[in-house]
């Protein structure tokens, strides 16, 4: 058999679906690797939101926070999640731990102190969450700083470090409790995952409340900066005509990059790793990379 029979060979695969998906990704990698980002003046501090579970919440805040980090951002994930997933995502066993976020929360324990650097990049560190978070929403309701801790936590930290960070993700549990109220008064951003599906409109909606009622009582500067679409199937008629609702609707804030589904954003944590180490080569890597660099080129849009 000729080599030009052969299907297998590289004619074989000239011309097909995968070799211009290969020379695509190929070309999108160069372009992330050459592309350049300017540290923002002041610590851009993004609390990650979603009152609906499933929708790539955790998987984004962590992609984002090592993509920026590679571009020698210096950035800080803060698992505010009592499932602590960020922390395993970032290669950090939080069943381990001496110390968590949920000390920094109620034992005024300083947020330097439990930092934990990550394995994904040289320029990460994670604070990790515990199963105790869970026991957090009780614990600060008798507190009249209760919505407050962690926003003079990262002030505290961010005045007296020498290495300032540039970006902080700060990744929510599933629900409008204390614990989301303080991340969302603790930041400058709010950066919304949407999974592109029938009811997304819906649960940003009700989001949106949310966020104007924490504008109104202990953050009048928090920004819905960020919309990113997830899960994005481009062969589904549904996800694309959600696609364009949300667009329309959310012009300013919602990212030109889609977060496609695939398998390897799903299987990454399983590994400890992010979709970024684990296959650095996929639609899903390579397309938080691209977020990651929109967000840092874009700056703040206000919504």
């Amino acid at each position: 058999m000729k080599q030009s029979d052969n299907p297998l060979s590289l004619g074989g695969f000239q011309g097909s679906p995968l070799a211009t998906e290969l020379s695509e990704n190929t070309r999108r990698l160069a372009a992330i690797n050459a592309a350049t980002i300017d540290r923002p003046a002041e610590t851009r501090i993004f609390t990650v939101a979603n009152q609906k579970g499933g929708v790539g919440k955790t998987t984004t805040a962590v992609n984002l926070a090592v993509a920026l980090a590679e571009k020698g951002m210096n950035v800080l994930v803060i698992d505010l999640d009592p499932q602590g997933n960020a922390s395993t995502a970032l290669g950090i066993d939080h069943h381990a731990v001496q110390g968590s976020i949920y000390d920094v929360l109620v034992g005024n324990v300083l947020l330097a102190d439990v930092m934990q650097q990550s394995p994904e990049s040289v320029n990460l560190k994670c604070v990790p969450a515990t199963l105790m978070l869970a026991g957090a929403e009780m614990a600060l309701y008798p507190l009249s700083d209760r919505e407050y801790r962690l926003k003079n936590a990262i002030q505290h930290y961010i005045q007296g470090t020498s290495e300032k960070p540039d970006y902080i993700f700060i990744d929510c549990p599933p629900s409008l409790g204390q614990l989301t109220v303080n991340a969302l008064t603790a930041a400058t951003e709010v950066l919304i995952p949407i999974q592109c599906e029938y009811y997304a409109l819906e649960g940003l909606s009700q989001l949106k409340v949310s966020i104007d009622m924490i504008k109104g009582q202990s953050n009048p500067g928090l920004a819905l900066s960020t919309i990113l679409l997830t899960m994005f199937n481009s062969r589904t008629r549904l996800n694309i005509a959600v696609v364009e609702d949300v667009r329309a609707h959310f012009p300013n804030q919602t990212l030109k990059t889609i977060i496609p589904r695939q398998i390897g954003v799903a299987e990454a944590p399983g590994y400890g790793k992010t979709v970024i180490n684990y296959d650095r080569n996929s639609n899903g890597s390579i397309s938080y990379m691209e977020a990651a660099i929109e967000i840092a080129n874009k700056g703040v849009q206000h919504g």
